[in-house]
């Protein structure tokens, strides 16, 4: 199959960069203050990000003692940018379908992944692929979009004619299978 990386295509990235998590960051992410509280303690840790994007989450880590971050994003577009906002050592980026990775003789003490496990597959080979790669009592943290984004191929706020939202549309939520 096919790997998704809509993140190199032009139109796409320059509307997600204009995106409050791409200006502002984590604090700009709703899934953030949730995913915050659930991170083990990153001191001293070795922490692999899948699906790194801008490099938010492996900052992050820097900031919180973490020993060394690896960011893995397949978009050379995100890792450009993630490199222009890191001036850190300790922080590697790899452009790699999360997929495809193999840290053979490598392993890490936490490894994060948010809002990217969706657009990938098989999401069990990923899972072994980070068991193999996650020191014994180590961490495993992801988010994944839910699918009450993606019921409709407009994903958006119904409005009134002044702006204000309405509600956001569910039509066919419960439609099972793949979603474009």
């Amino acid at each position: 199959a096919m790997k998704q990386n809509k993140y190199d295509d032009a139109h796409f990235f320059a509307a997600y960069e204009t995106m409050p998590r791409s200006v502002k960051g984590l604090e700009a992410a709703s899934e953030w203050h949730v995913l915050k509280e659930m991170l083990p303690d990153l001191h001293q840790k070795s922490v692999l990000d899948l699906g790194c994007g801008f490099g938010w989450h492996c900052r992050y880590a820097l900031e919180q003692g973490a020993s060394s971050v690896t960011g893995v994003d397949i978009s050379e577009n995100m890792l450009q940018k993630a490199r222009e906002l890191t001036n850190d050592a300790p922080i590697t980026y790899v452009r790699m379908p999360i997929e495809d990775i193999d840290f053979a003789g490598v392993s890490f003490d936490v490894v994060i992944s948010s809002l990217a496990f969706h657009y990938i597959e098989p999401f069990q080979t990923v899972c072994e692929k980070v068991y193999a790669c996650l020191k014994p009592g180590g961490s495993f943290l992801f988010s994944v979009e839910h699918p009450i984004f993606t019921a409709r191929s407009e994903q958006d706020w119904h409005t009134d004619e002044d702006g204000n939202r309405l509600h956001w549309p569910v039509d066919l939520y419960q439609h099972e299978g793949m979603r474009e």
